[in-house]
């Protein structure tokens, strides 16, 4: 067993980590300085393996691989046995996500087996693309017997890796410092035990412990003496670096050549590697001119003949000490050595001094292809440098637009200011300087609400009439939400519907239907209902068409068709692997949950929105989802957590100036007091939705809170004003054909209706056709039971509570289930108390007990939820006791009660 100086107790946590499994999995971050020893760490870790007869792979991360998107999943892969991963489609958005399931997919089955270390060395050089797929795997493998250990080097990268990685939930770490003196003295001694004093004290104070240190300078001293150490003055690593340096000078020329060529490679194959630097050295090099460097520590060759740097450092001192003209020579050796196209394209790049109009052309198709595989990270760099490699001034700006909008994709907007100062618009044709105008204010940032929203009109209209209708409905729909939420005047409204009515392009396309009902969520709901209708179950609609068209169906008040196409959204965008998409639906899915006031799906939906959304950088959805999941917790009764969401939103919302979004806030809070009781405090609440002067007002959120307002109005006697917002609200419902605000209408008016005609408008109103609106038949349903009790007919007002007691349980609103519950008391019928066992269910585990009682397996269920049939195993055994059920099918009979399945 190996044993490290100094280290007992980061060996304690590594064998423990392994020796846990099977029985639990996760991941372990070692970190720490260059040359702490956290690669000696990670061989300790891989020993335990193979004590206890865990499977293991390793990975290190190449300094020169960053660059290459997917190079270190791809590798991973292989590893795993998966042969051919998936293969890059159309979808800018979603391919890397289909890796990152790909590698799940590939973990969780390897580990049934039997358990499975993953070690990642150097962890701080992965690719960015590569890094995400690792923090999606790694956030799930905590119930599988599947172990992630990563070391990385300290660094301000470094920090914001991991916090890619926790996102949020906290992460095991493991911080390797330096050695204590005595430690550093006794591995001095091992290394170097012929020291005298002076020297060995000197070595000791400019090591600080660190183990790298301690063996470098010991061996400078043994080859140089004490002239060989530099200035203590200068870095550890600088020092370090140097010390490589003169080691490396000592080779034989054509070990140098070599170990030159190696730190710019990026692939470490040994054969290219000698290729290339027989070419710069001008002689013949043979694998003997590697031993040198191999008996000297500087590199190890593997079995495969794959050539590595035993530490990153060596690899920075060679490519610091090389000259411009070695660089040069370097690359365009290399690019003619490697057999991977892309590869050499780079190098080719690199090696380039002035223009080349064909290695352009290679760099831009290389963008190209990693754009459709979901680089766009790693495409834009590609079209900035092919733009200074061309001597075409329009074509150079045309590949600096495509590398801002890939740029902007990323939210890198200081490498977008920076791209945006080196474009020459005017070499631009008149539809890309339109695309550029629209890109710069893009690249503002921020919430500009109706301020910028004529602009976009403009630049649409003017790629319009270039012939590029579809450019142009997509600059309108990229700010068709903003419009919804922004309200802008008359004027832009009518300025962005002319423009959609003058596109050459089918009445039925997806997003034109979709901006139509954003836009003008009043003037053309009936146009939008009725296309949706057309195209409804239709062949040909993907992900991202069902997602678009749930968003137009829910601006339209389209409550029924958005709810179905939402969860079709979602399904899709499962099955095709498309997580930003997926974010979307769920969280139109949230939105009509909690406006059908169904809180058990608005809560499942809005908490798995809210995941998907900080993981695939969404930023924009974060809050208004998590105000759709304060909503949903304030409808089941858990105000102090619906209270803490509406403040923590508004806080961000502020701060960003957009104010009319303020509304969703007060729904929240609204509709929290209404739950408690406090129905005074939920008419003023709600009320400012209502009022043209509050921040707070919002034209089309009133439509769908005027019931609520009009519940809270009924309790405190405020039904005069409550009725004249109805009368505000009556001409919207007569000029367009919105569902959502002629329901909420009819119940708004029944439940405020003076009390002598109150029993006749209530009935009426429940004769009407509620079965898409349950909450609101069910609260129509409460009120009326209530008034046939106070007017002493308790038999027929027994029947009708039954009813909404029963239907507000099912929809998991506690507050609304035990107002039920004491007027059927109050009339005379004794009935117990609902347990509320799925209630106590967390939003995961609802969703999780859906899939259940819908027949689908643990593998099955997984799939849906990107999670190991493991970790829905180890849900369902925490379930089983909170839902007071011991099977899979008494969990389901429980569940067929709710509106979840």
């Amino acid at each position: 067993m190996r044993t490290l100086w100094g280290r007992e107790r980061e060996c304690t946590v590594l064998r423990r980590h392994v020796t846990e499994l099977p029985d639990a999995g996760g991941v372990l971050v070692v970190r720490g300085g260059a040359g702490v020893g956290k690669s000696s760490l990670l061989s300790v870790a891989a020993e335990e393996a193979t004590e206890h007869k865990v499977e293991l792979v390793r990975v290190v991360g190449i300094q020169s691989e960053w660059h290459l998107p997917f190079a270190a999943v791809h590798t991973l892969l292989g590893l795993l046995g998966v042969d051919e991963p998936p293969v890059a489609g159309d979808s800018v958005d979603h391919y890397r996500f289909r890796l990152s399931l790909a590698l799940l997919g590939a973990l969780t089955s390897r580990s049934e087996r039997r358990p499975l270390l993953v070690l990642v060395d150097d962890a701080q050089w992965l690719d960015t693309p590569s890094w995400e797929a690792l923090a999606f795997v790694g956030r799930r493998l905590s119930a599988d017997p599947v172990a992630l250990i990563l070391a990385l080097r300290d660094s301000s990268e470094t920090e914001a890796r991991l916090v890619r990685l926790a996102d949020g939930d906290g992460l095991a770490e493991l911080q390797v410092g330096p050695l204590s003196e005595q430690d550093s003295a006794s591995l001095l001694d091992e290394s170097a035990p012929r020291l005298d004093r002076r020297l060995r004290a000197r070595i000791l104070a400019e090591a600080a412990g660190n183990p790298l240190a301690l063996h470098e300078l010991a061996a400078t001293v043994a080859r140089s003496g004490e002239t060989g150490l530099l200035s203590g003055s200068l870095p550890l690593t600088t020092r370090l670096e140097r010390s490589f340096g003169r080691s490396i000078a000592e080779m034989p020329a054509p070990t140098r050549a070599l170990l030159l060529v190696t730190a710019f490679d990026d692939d470490g194959r040994l054969d290219q590697v000698l290729a290339a630097a027989t070419e710069t050295a001008g002689v013949p090099v043979t694998v003997e001119h590697a031993e040198p460097a191999v008996a000297a520590h500087l590199v190890d060759v593997d079995d495969g003949f794959l050539i590595r740097f035993r530490h990153p450092l060596m690899r920075s001192a060679l490519k610091q000490e090389a000259t411009l003209s070695q660089r040069q020579q370097v690359h365009a050796a290399l690019a003619r050595a490697v057999s991977d196209p892309e590869r050499a394209v780079r190098h080719r790049a690199a090696a380039v001094v002035g223009t080349d109009e064909h290695v352009a052309a290679d760099l831009a198709g290389l963008a190209d292809r990693l754009l459709k595989q979901g680089a766009a990270g790693a495409a834009a760099p590609l079209w900035v440098q092919a733009a200074r490699l061309t001597g075409d001034a329009r074509l150079r700006a045309s590949l600096l637009l495509r590398a801002l909008e890939a740029t902007l994709e990323v939210a890198d907007h200081e490498q977008a200011a920076q791209i945006l100062r080196d474009i020459a618009a005017r070499d631009l044709p008149a539809e890309d300087q339109t695309m550029l105008q629209w890109l710069q204010e893009v690249a503002g940032g921020g919430w500009s609400g109706a301020t910028r929203l004529l602009g976009h009109v403009t630049a649409a209209e003017q790629l319009r009439r270039a012939g590029h209708d579809e450019r142009a409905l997509y600059v309108v729909h990229r700010v068709a939400v903003r419009s919804y939420y922004s309200s802008p005047g008359r004027d832009v409204r009518e300025a962005m519907i002319g423009l959609l009515d003058r596109l050459d392009l089918p009445a039925l396309t997806p997003r034109l239907v979709a901006t139509l009902g954003l836009i003008a969520p009043v003037e053309r709901s009936a146009q939008v209902i009725e296309r949706l209708e057309a195209m409804q179950g239709g062949p040909g609609l993907n992900g991202m068409d069902l997602t678009e068209l749930a968003a137009g169906a829910v601006a339209a008040g389209a409550l029924g068709p958005a709810t179905r196409l939402a969860a079709d959204a979602a399904a899709a965008n499962r099955r095709q692997g498309n997580l930003v998409s997926l974010t979307w639906a769920l969280a139109y899915q949230a939105w009509c949950a909690v406006q059908l006031g169904n809180p058990s799906l608005g809560r499942v939906a809005a908490a798995e929105a809210h995941e998907l959304a900080v993981e695939t950088r969404q930023l924009n959805y974060v809050y208004p989802n998590m105000l759709n999941h304060g909503h949903a917790e304030a409808l089941r009764g858990d105000c102090e957590a619906a209270r803490a969401m509406a403040e923590e939103c508004e806080r961000n919302l502020l701060s960003k100036g957009a104010h009319t979004m303020l509304a969703l806030v007060q729904v929240v809070r609204g509709v929290a007091a209404l739950a408690e009781g406090r129905y005074a405090e939920a008419h003023d609440e709600l009320d400012q939705i209502f009022r043209p002067s509050a921040a707070e007002y919002h034209p089309f959120v009133r439509f769908s809170v005027i019931a609520h307002l009009a519940e809270a109005g009924l309790h405190c006697d405020r039904r005069d004003l409550v009725a004249a917002r109805i009368r505000e609200l009556t001409p919207f419902d007569e000029a367009g054909a919105q569902p959502v605000l002629r329901v909420a209408l009819r119940c708004a008016r029944a439940l405020v209706a003076e009390q002598e005609e109150a029993e006749a408008e209530l009935r009426t109103a429940l004769e009407s056709d509620l079965s898409a609106w349950p909450f609101e038949r069910a609260r129509l349903q409460l009120v009326y039971g209530t008034v046939l009790r106070r007017r002493r007919q308790p038999a027929a007002a027994r029947p009708v509570l039954r009813a909404a007691a029963g239907t507000f349980d099912a929809l998991g609103a506690r507050p609304w289930v035990e107002r039920a519950h004491r007027e059927l008391r109050a009339s005379g019928e004794t009935r117990r108390g609902v347990p509320f066992g799925i209630d106590h269910l967390t939003p995961q585990e609802l969703q999780v007990a859906r899939l259940v009682a819908q027949g689908l397996s643990n593998r099955e269920i997984g799939e849906r939820l990107f999670l190991s049939p493991r970790t829905i195993g180890s849900h369902l055994y925490r379930i089983y006791p909170k839902a007071g059920v011991g099977s899979r099918t008494e969990l389901a009979t429980v569940m067929s009660g709710s509106y979840l399945v």
